[in-house]
């Protein structure tokens, strides 16, 4: 496996061969990273993974300084799960002049939900992944779908643009007992890792509630940001939305989806189930 710093190098390493599979991180990896991997790896194409900590989508009071680096432990994971090249750029590299040109996604999908609580946000993903894809020039790009908002926006960030680039979802990676596995779960104290399970069961149960008995998503979403708050958590938002748009369901013939952000002492969790 190669580990490359250098933009330059990167295409001359790739010039000759077929355009690869392409997962782009900010490292600090666990299992869901490396399933998207193996994934990537399964279309026999060469796979590149990128490791860049991006400073477009951090707040100003969010985790950037702290967020961990951790590049030899992720280069010795992606190595055993099979990736070809590791790009790993610091700053200086992928912005060698202040990111003036930045992509504005659409409001209607990037200003609610995760934009809303995160302003800028996703217009710090959709410059660094545009900035990615013509660099590492994929065939296909691989992003889990714990992020689910994210991908729906790479997406459409791909259609509206015309890029060559297939987008693979890759299924949310859980812990045994049902955590989405988050590079933020880190941050979580012993006692408040025990908690952090309860967000995907209150999810879990959401989605039973609107798929079993079609129950009143608005009744579930209220009760569900109330429990939450009983249980000492700060949520953002806990609703049902259409899986193709986040916006609210019309039907309940509709494929659905229950997200949810809510901080657990200082740690932010997002989480979702697809209905």
């Amino acid at each position: 496996m190669q580990v490359l710093h250098g933009i330059a190098e990167l295409r001359a390493a790739l010039a000759q061969g077929p355009r690869p599979a392409f997962v782009p991180t900010m490292g600090n990896l666990h299992e869901g990273h490396l399933a998207l991997v193996r994934q990537a790896k399964a279309s026999g194409r060469p796979v590149v993974a990128s490791i860049f900590v991006n400073r477009l989508q951090f707040g100003p009071h969010e985790d950037f300084d702290r967020y961990p680096r951790t590049l030899q432990a992720d280069c010795a994971m992606l190595e055993a799960a099979g990736c070809d090249v590791v790009f790993a750029p610091d700053e200086a590299e992928l912005y060698p002049e202040p990111q003036a040109f930045k992509v504005q996604p659409p409001s209607e999908l990037a200003d609610i939900l995760e934009g809303h609580f995160r302003p800028g946000f996703f217009t710090g993903v959709c410059t660094v992944v545009l900035k990615l894809f013509n660099i590492v020039q994929p065939a296909a790009a691989y992003f889990g779908k714990k992020d689910y908002q994210q991908q729906l926006v790479i997406k459409a960030l791909v259609r509206q643009m015309a890029l060559p680039v297939e987008i693979v979802a890759g299924e949310t990676c859980r812990a045994a007992d049902g955590l989405a596995l988050s590079s933020r779960n880190g941050y979580l104290s012993p006692a408040e890792r025990a908690e952090a399970v309860e967000l995907h069961r209150l999810l879990d149960s959401m989605a039973r509630a609107v798929r079993d008995s079609g129950s009143d998503a608005h009744t579930l979403e209220r009760e569900a940001m109330a429990a939450l708050q009983r249980r000492g958590w700060q949520p953002d938002y806990v609703v049902v939305r259409r899986q193709a748009d986040l916006l609210e369901p019309q039907s309940l013939q509709e494929p659905m989806v229950v997200l949810a952000a809510a901080k657990l002492g200082k740690t932010r969790l997002i989480d979702n189930v697809e209905i």
